[in-house]
């Protein structure tokens, strides 16, 4: 709860009384990227990408959180705060292959993207299938 109270500062709706399964870990860097799709080769790698001003995404985020916990340490959980790191954005979906839209998820594994949602189907795709 900590990441989302440094992250929107303390006054969020979103952030009081959730207990988040999942130890987000910020990307705000463009060399994450390349961290990522390093990383994805020995376990798959999400990316959560967040627009802090829309109630559609801070509604899925909020869901999506809740229901991963069987999955925390299977996978990297990546929060991407679309307002805050825009070239970060741009950047992530030219190199993953992915059009922009938010809320968004993708996943990748091996250096590409397996796979990608938007909006209320992201709490649909079934991530133990990348694990």
């Amino acid at each position: 709860m900590g990441f989302f109270k440094d992250l929107f500062g303390s006054g969020e709706k979103e952030t009081k009384g959730a207990e988040d399964p999942v130890q987000w870990i910020p990307l705000t860097s463009l060399d994450q990227l390349s961290e990522i799709e390093k990383k994805s080769h020995t376990k798959a790698q999400v990316i959560f990408k967040h627009s802090t001003t829309c109630g559609i995404s801070r509604m899925v985020l909020n869901i999506f959180g809740r229901n991963l916990n069987a999955l925390k340490h299977q996978m990297d959980f990546y929060f991407l705060d679309l307002h805050a790191y825009r070239q970060v954005s741009d950047e992530a979906g030219y190199r993953f292959q992915v059009l922009h839209q938010s809320p968004q998820i993708l996943v990748i594994r091996n250096g590409v993207t397996v796979a990608h949602d938007s909006h209320g189907a992201i709490n649909e795709l079934d991530l133990e299938r990348f694990v």
